[in-house]
């Protein structure tokens, strides 16, 4: 049965051709989907986009820091690549085979059901989209304000000002039209590039030069302790995070078949080199007291190395996170549009605009969302609460590629990998399960607790018939659908889709 597309138009401006356009509409119920408009180019640039934050340029010294030797971190920053390489492939089975936005929620909805499905999303909503877009504005603000308070921090209100700007633009951009987001992400990602780009060329001029003194013994002082060595790891791998961006808009991709793959083959060597050769060039120029001492790393290398032309790296940093930003708003509307249609949020998140063809309800709540958490003062600490859930979800999702391999082996799987890459995933992924347990038990624990808060969210909102649900969920239902009907003079503005 299709699901009823509502209409919400000012009656008095109603006309014979607007009644017309509104029967053709109902005629195309069923058709109603958001366009295939994500090229391979776009795909490309959504994943480096959002892989490559402003964790390179401004803080790369975790996994420095616990390995203790550039030499090692090197091997550390290549061992995360390629794990990362692992993950992705994983992604690219699980979304030829499972043709739905969404991405990891998507995929554990098939393999395990709703209920765990719906805590994923749960952690989603609540913690992961919003504190991770948040903090991306965040730093983008306070880079834009930096050239303005050079000596002493910038004001509080002003930067906030600034994130909400941000996170209101990129919204309305997407608003408006998809391809205005992905050539938004297109340019950016560019620029990003190219700057580091340049950071490297810098770095191999230097070594060109035979200006190698850092690099001379690259292992000596190596930390030993496997407790280091794996903090050295996860940090890396944070840093690769961002590879499964394509996979929640795999139904506006065209010929996901093929361009999915191809995407994340092209992204992850691009990724995993330029990491490698951007830190190899810090290595060069900075010395490691520099290095682990610095809040931003780039711009500490901008102004032994550029000259006159440092004021490039905090615009540059500024611009990835823009770029960063509008990924991460792109895959969070389409996680809570899909969430929608799956019933687990409320149906008015699955409406779509019928003109425009974006996910126009999903895009405002995911901003409002965030906006809401600018006003928590010291949201950097709220990452800290999502680790666990975040490793745990995304180890599930590829379990969910050996379940159905098993449950489901008739599935047509476009590409299919052996089972060596899923497996070694999964151990993988339950040790940075156990990391931030082992080394940040509080704040992992306080991520537990919000993710099994989702439980009575799932009993009551989900599991319950609709006639025995508490009737204040009910009343807001239907004021949230009303509320994101849009008024117009003579056309249908949204549309749910089945």
């Amino acid at each position: 049965m299709p699901a009823p597309w509502q209409i919400c138009c000012d009656k008095k401006s109603r006309t014979k051709n607007a009644k017309a356009e509104m029967d053709n509409m109902a005629e195309t119920s069923e058709k109603m989907q958001m366009k295939k408009e994500i090229t391979l180019l776009n795909g490309v640039s959504l994943i480096v986009g959002n892989m490559i934050g402003s964790g390179i340029f401004v803080s790369p010294r975790g996994v420095l820091m616990y390995s203790a030797s550039y030499g090692l971190s090197l091997v550390i920053w290549a061992l995360g690549g390629i794990f990362s390489l692992f993950g992705a492939l994983c992604y690219v089975e699980l979304g030829t085979s499972i043709l739905k936005s969404g991405g990891s929620y998507a995929y554990i909805l098939e393999a395990f059901g709703a209920f765990v499905a719906f805590i994923r999303l749960w952690s989603s909503l609540l913690i992961i989209e919003p504190t991770t877009q948040a903090v991306i504005a965040i730093t983008f603000a306070n880079y834009i304000v930096q050239p303005i308070f050079p000596h002493c921090e910038p004001p509080y209100d002003a930067v906030r000002l600034i994130a909400a700007a941000c996170i209101c633009s990129l919204t309305f951009i997407n608003c408006v039209n998809v391809k205005w987001g992905t050539r938004v992400q297109d340019i950016f990602t560019y620029a990003k590039v190219m700057a580091l780009i340049l950071v490297i060329s810098v770095g191999l001029y230097k070594i060109g030069k035979g200006e190698t003194e850092n690099l001379r013994a690259p292992f000596e002082g190596s930390a030993t302790s496997p407790g280091m060595i794996a903090l050295a790891l996860y940090s890396a791998l944070f840093s690769y995070s961002g590879w499964d961006t394509l996979n929640y808009v795999t139904e506006e991709m065209q010929n996901p078949e093929r361009n999915l793959p191809l995407s994340i083959a092209i992204s992850m060597p691009i990724v995993a080199i330029i990491y490698l050769l951007t830190n190899i060039a810090y290595y060069v120029v900075l010395d490691m007291s520099a290095l682990l001492t610095s809040d931003a790393v780039a711009v500490t290398f901008g102004g032994e190395t550029l000259s006159h032309a440092k004021w490039i790296i905090p615009i540059v940093v500024a611009m990835s996170c823009y770029s960063g930003l509008n990924s991460s708003i792109i895959a969070a509307s389409r996680l809570f549009y899909v969430g929608a249609r799956e019933g687990h949020l409320p149906v008015s998140l699955s409406l779509i605009h019928i003109k425009r063809f974006t996910p126009v309800p999903a895009l405002l709540f995911n901003g409002l969302m965030t906006l809401l958490y600018l006003l928590v003062e010291d949201v950097f600490l709220l990452i800290n609460y999502y680790c666990f859930n975040y490793w745990l979800f995304v180890g599930l999702s590829i379990a969910g590629l050996i379940y159905l391999r098993y449950t489901q082996p008739h599935r047509p799987r476009p590409v299919k990998l052996s089972l060596f890459f899923p497996i070694v995933y999964c151990l993988c992924s339950l040790f940075l399960v156990i990391v931030p347990l082992y080394s940040d038990t509080i704040n992992s624990l306080i991520g537990v607790g919000i993710a099994l808060s989702g439980i009575p969210a799932y009993y009551l909102g989900v599991h319950l018939p609709a006639e025995k649900r508490p009737k204040c969920l009910l009343w807001l239902s239907v004021q949230l659908q009303q509320r994101s009907m849009f008024r117009c003079s003579s056309t249908v503005l949204c549309q749910t889709w089945t």
